[in-house]
């Protein structure tokens, strides 16, 4: 299996149909086709071989599409990264995983200007005058020859995917052709998500492995992309309006904005067939209403992490259609590409209904860490990946989410490990000492909330706090709110005691995760 087949496929079966839509450009699959031949073909001039890594700095569009492809198409390794990252972030993502390529768009230009020392190559894809010292995507397709696809699949490395680091520093999920397609072909048989000559939306940010991955669903059946840069409610409306998009993956904030929005009911979106969702829990009475407000709609759940590929189980269309089951409040069933249980600390299969770690095992399964052994050791045993996730299965194998063992916050869909913000915080003076927890919040399902302890003799507010973080992490990071306090409860062995700290906030909700 190569993630490159299905272009193959589209290329055979419906050359001249439209396969990309951007904005004003819409490019058939047999220009698509042409177009990623050239940027394979343009890569390898510059000197990029099988496993080199080549990153990309941007919003959504057809060009990202490209960048995926022609990659895969000549052996190399995509590094998408986190376009809401602060430049150290950037900076170490690229730096760690030996990156020395990068594309960027208009949108990102001020901080590829602070990362060009790193790199040995900028490639400018935007639609403006290119910055001097950049070359030109447009220019570099048009000098270079296509070459042939290498098809390079199975257990060759594909991509490599930062997510948070536990450690204070980000992790590169490391995931294979063979991890990908599994991953997709098994979330497909649950459903399906879509189907072939559909047209799927692609508003959730494209880095982001869950939007990656729907996208690759959509490739493998066959069908078009629509491409917006970014959610924005009514420019996705429009797209699902004019562009005839059927099918759209959005984190629960995303489809809160969408049926918040006060023009809702002047597009017409009766051609939406599936709404994909996931990236973290959405309350039950929001996706009520999205159900009500969307009824041309199949909703789909898929529950996972960057690790497994990045789905692990299923709510499906079918489970939905139940508003009255309470089974609307979990994450579904095992897909058939792998195995999930929930376990004690020990390893060993708890009886249904208690809680325990969600393990999963499966060919969608990281082979590691990039460069860090340690880390992959720790998550990665006989063969099964321990989540952090803490939860209960029912009878019939429905995994219900209650709590994070790991000290994770997932907050707008975007996951923050809480010793990143505390290490940041750490660097002001004026901070003896804090904790960051995750609390409710009506839009983003958790915010990052800290308690900090004042060194003595200074002072400090909280949007000074905020904005000393800002310049060291990504924005969604940064606390939303801060508690200031004399001291923080401690354990006998001097262990700061979260769950104190948690309790007043998540008091009669049942759970600890949102």
């Amino acid at each position: 299996m190569y993630l490159t087949q299905s272009l193959h496929r589209a290329l055979q079966q419906a050359p001249d149909a439209p396969f990309t839509l951007c904005g004003p450009r819409t490019r058939t699959a047999a220009e698509s086709a042409e177009r990623v031949a050239r940027l394979g073909g343009a890569l390898r001039e510059l000197g990029v071989k099988p496993g080199d890594r080549v990153a990309m700095l941007a919003f959504n569009s057809d060009r990202f599409h490209e960048y995926l492809l022609g990659c895969w198409w000549i052996g190399a390794v995509v590094n998408p990264v986190n376009i809401r990252w602060a430049p150290p972030e950037i900076r170490y993502s690229l730096e760690q995983s030996g990156t020395r390529i990068l594309l960027v768009d208009d949108a990102f230009l001020p901080t590829a200007e602070k990362l060009r020392g790193d790199l040995d190559t900028v490639i400018y894809c935007g639609d403006q005058q290119t910055p001097d010292g950049l070359l030109t995507y447009e220019a570099l397709l048009s000098a270079a020859d296509a070459v042939e696809d290498g098809r390079y699949g199975g257990d060759t490395l594909a991509g490599v995917f930062y997510t948070g680091g536990t450690t204070g520093f980000p992790k590169g999920v490391m995931l294979s052709h063979a991890n990908m397609i599994t991953s997709a072909l098994g979330t497909q048989a649950m459903g399906p998500l879509t189907a072939p000559g559909h047209r799927m939306l692609h508003a959730a940010p494209m880095f982001h492995l869950a939007a990656l991955a729907a996208w690759n669903t959509q490739m493998l059946v066959g069908g078009s992309h629509v491409f917006i840069p970014a959610f924005e409610p009514v420019t996705a409306m429009e797209a699902i309006q004019n562009d005839y998009a059927s099918v759209v993956m959005l984190p629960p904030v995303m489809i809160q904005a969408l049926v918040d929005h006060p023009d809702l009911a002047a597009f017409d979106l009766s051609g939406l067939r599936t709404v994909i969702y996931g990236a973290s829990p959405i309350p039950e009475t929001l996706l009520k209403r999205a159900m009500d407000e969307l009824p041309s709609a199949s909703f789909v759940q898929g529950y996972g992490m960057t690790e497994v590929a990045p789905v692990a189980t299923v709510l499906t269309g079918d489970d939905h259609r139940h508003h009255h089951s309470d089974r609307l409040s979990s994450a579904g069933r095992a897909a058939p590409h792998c195995e999930v249980k929930v376990v004690d600390a020990d390893g060993k299969e708890l009886p249904r209904g208690q809680v325990g770690e969600v393990v999963i095992r499966g060919g969608n399964v990281m082979s590691g860490y990039w460069a860090k052994p340690a880390e992959t050791e720790a998550v990665l045993r006989d063969d099964w990946f321990h989540t952090g996730d803490g939860a209960y299965m029912d009878p019939d194998g429905y995994l219900f989410i209650v709590d994070r063992i790991k000290d994770m916050i997932v907050t707008g869909g975007e996951n923050v490990y809480s010793i990143e913000v505390e290490n940041a915080l750490a660097q002001h003076p004026a901070v003896a000492t804090c904790a960051v927890i995750g609390v409710p919040d009506a839009t983003y399902g958790e915010r990052v909330h800290a308690v900090v302890v004042l060194t003595d003799g200074h002072t400090a507010s909280a949007d000074e706090l905020r904005d000393h973080c800002k310049r060291l992490i990504a924005g969604y990071k940064a606390p939303r709110t801060v508690d200031f306090a004399a001291q923080l409860p401690l354990s006998p062995a001097g262990k700061i005691l979260k769950r104190e700290l948690r309790e007043p906030h998540w008091k009669g909700t049942g759970r600890s995760v949102n």
